[in-house]
């Protein structure tokens, strides 16, 4: 599948003003198919992580694919919802929330995993037997490519220790608690299948005490291409091992039950690129910045995860190219990119910044009182506008004079 060429992202940039995010919907399909084809032999269900991107039109375009929707805030149930899915399509992954929002999501009738020993005795004293839940237990497996994105190891928030199974069992015992499912999330960026065959083996041996089981849930974390000569998950290789471990699980267990995943990065992070206009080149002792009219307000992920996000300038694709650091109109140091080659960048030209599909909007901000950008899907050879740019009315909206 092409990406889009240069000429046309020129050209929706100059229709749509930058700083813009434009997002490939082919893209997204390819990457949403791949990813279910590559388990052969089990019932998949794939579960699109909307914290990653959450525009209405991107949550339709994966409902059309099959997608079910994991969300991990009441609010973002909602914009499920609000989108056309159907409540038992949404799995609802709390952490750290009162037990009000949870009673909120029973009542919207959307699957509810938790992750927290204690909410799980207020869930079984509140509905016993009669509302099922998933169980979200941590690994303690270290994976994923940064601090702030490994969760499944010991010091982390998340899930209930593999190590607090047996009072697990206490509780669920005792309030007759309905628990269909078992859930684990180790980290994203995650490259070896070994890494979810740990976690996965742990999973296995837990559900020996949870005979109703419907399915189990791995979560995600593959790794995308960031940049040229990136080592990325394999996709085929590693579907196929989970693949047949779990085959053999489901025999031991009795019954097929169905493998989950939750892919939010994979499906959406390479369809993006976040356009933005060279306002000025300066040159110190040391170094030339381009500086852009974006910033850490509408991609914080290289100040954040110290994240590679390659930059072409493709108003002067085929000129020399020269030595930039990339630099925003913060009045922080925000750093897009240190050291880039780019083809020599004059002020006006428009710079694409790529990967710009997950955690780029849904991430941005409003520091400096600076607006976020519109979003443009781009979808059967038509650009279109999906969100408007902010204008000075939405930064004040929810205020209230006083003095």
């Amino acid at each position: 599948m092409k990406e889009i060429n240069n000429s046309t992202l020129l050209k929706i940039a100059d229709e749509f003003s930058t700083p813009l995010y434009v997002y490939h919907g082919e893209k997204i399909i390819d990457q949403y198919q791949r990813l279910k084809n590559a388990f052969p032999g089990v019932k998949v269900h794939l579960h699109y992580a909307l914290k990653a991107l959450n525009n209405i039109n991107i949550l339709k375009l994966l409902k059309q694919q099959g997608a079910g929707l994991d969300a991990v805030s009441i609010q973002e149930v909602q914009l499920g919802i609000r989108a056309g899915f159907l409540p038992h399509e949404i799995m609802y992954t709390p952490n750290c929330v009162d037990f009000e929002e949870i009673k909120e999501a029973v009542e919207l009738g959307v699957t509810i995993n938790i992750d927290n020993i204690s909410t799980l005795e207020m869930f079984g004293n509140e509905y016993g037997s009669t509302v099922p839940c998933c169980i979200r237990l941590n690994p303690h497996i270290m994976a994923g490519g940064h601090s702030n994105i490994s969760v499944g190891h010991i010091d982390s928030k998340f899930g209930i220790s593999i190590y607090q199974l047996r009072h697990v069992h206490r509780v669920v015992e005792s309030l007759k608690i309905n628990v269909n499912g078992l859930h684990m999330h180790t980290g994203s960026d995650i490259l070896d299948a070994d890494v979810f065959l740990r976690g996965a083996e742990l999973l296995f041996d837990a559900a020996e005490s949870f005979p109703d089981l419907e399915f189990m849930d791995f979560g995600s974390g593959f790794k995308v291409s960031y940049k040229d000569g990136d080592i990325v998950t394999d996709i085929e290789e590693m579907g196929g091992k989970i693949a047949e471990a779990f085959k053999v699980f489901c025999t031991k267990y009795g019954r097929e039950i169905a493998l989950w995943f939750e892919p939010g990065k994979f499906l959406v992070s390479e369809s993006g690129s976040l356009l933005v206009k060279a306002n000025v080149i300066k040159q110190t002792t040391s170094t030339v910045f381009v500086g852009v009219n974006s910033g850490q307000n509408h991609l914080i992920r290289p100040m954040f995860y110290d994240a590679y996000h390659h930059i072409e300038n493709i108003s002067n694709a085929k000129a020399a190219p020269r030595l930039y650091s990339v630099v925003g109109y913060i009045c922080e140091t925000d750093t897009l990119g240190y050291d880039r080659k780019l083809a020599e960048v004059r002020e006006g030209d428009v710079l694409r910044i790529k990967n710009a599909g997950a955690y780029a909007f849904s991430m941005s901000n409003n520091y400096n009182a600076r607006l976020r950008p519109a979003e443009v899907l781009f979808y059967e050879n038509k650009a279109q506008l999906i969100r408007k740019r902010e204008c000075l009315e939405d930064l004040t909206r929810n205020e209230i004079e006083v003095i």
